[in-house]
């Protein structure tokens, strides 16, 4: 449980990704065909074809994320030769992993790293404007919220030990330390709970995890206590290894705040 699979790099969707002159990033669909092993252009055409009309389910232009180009591939003997191609935001990429065959191990990382990406940049247009204790608030009230989402889920898929089924997500996201390990790490007594204590980075990250384990046991249709555990492990895992490719600050050295709900119980104070 404790590797990764080895069939594709954890940084390899980065290292694809396009910079156009405007500093907008993009994905080429023939470089994400080839990390997800779709060796047949056609193929992966439906499966694009299925992300668009997701798009446009949505009521969101399809042609905003989806944009057809062309380019020129060497050929034998200086040849070349021109093909079609298609420009792809993030939001594209993460339509078209989620339509994607979940049998195929790329594919199934290529849903972890595209949601996490998608809401982290939902959360920060989200959050934007408001002061870090706002952002505190807010981010406790949606953690709270997703959890009673995500025990819902791991019930259904047969979790009994709710208590253990938790404490394999923070190992996954904490580095091997359970929810007493990260309380003691950080000076707190087994009474308080962590998420009150945590800035809106922490929050955001476990956010990211309790959300996308969520979504993948729900999707994937996971049964079992083992299963459900490892699938919360592993996603744990891969944010922690985004927010060491993005900061290189792991969430147990980040500092501990002042209870959150004080904070928010001082902000209604001074507005009244």
């Amino acid at each position: 449980m404790e590797n990764l699979p080895k069939k594709i790099n954890e940084r390899l969707f980065e290292d694809i990704k396009n910079v156009d002159e405007d500093g907008l990033e993009y994905w080429l669909a023939r470089d994400i065909a080839v990390v997800l092993e779709y060796s047949k252009w056609e193929n992966f055409k439906n499966v694009i074809e299925k992300a668009k009309t997701a798009c446009e389910g949505s009521k969101i232009e399809a042609l905003d994320h989806f944009a057809d180009v062309r380019k020129t591939i060497q050929m034998p003997k200086t040849a070349t030769k021109e093909i079609e191609d298609i420009m792809l935001t993030r939001y594209a990429c993460y339509l078209i992993v989620q339509n994607g065959d979940p049998k195929k191990e790329p594919v199934a990382l290529g849903q972890t790293y595209f949601a996490i990406k998608t809401r982290e940049m939902e959360i920060q247009e989200d959050i934007s404007k408001l002061t870090d204790d706002e952002k505190r608030i807010m981010l406790r009230k949606e953690m709270t919220q997703h959890n009673k989402s995500l025990a819902e889920a791991a019930k259904q898929a047969g979790v009994i030990n709710y208590g253990k089924f938790t404490n394999y997500g923070y190992k996954g996201l904490y580095g091997g330390l359970d929810m007493r390990e990260i309380q003691a790490k950080k000076g707190l007594s087994v009474k308080q709970p962590i998420l009150d204590f945590m800035g809106s980075t922490e929050l955001a990250a476990n956010l990211f995890r309790a959300t996308q384990t969520d979504e993948k046991i729900r999707r994937e249709n996971i049964k079992g206590e083992d299963n459900a555990n490892n699938v919360h492990y592993q996603v744990g895992k891969k944010v922690r290894q985004t927010m060491k490719e993005i900061s290189g600050v792991m969430p147990e050295d980040l500092p501990v705040l002042e209870d959150v709900r004080k904070v928010e119980k001082k902000g209604k104070k001074m507005v009244k």
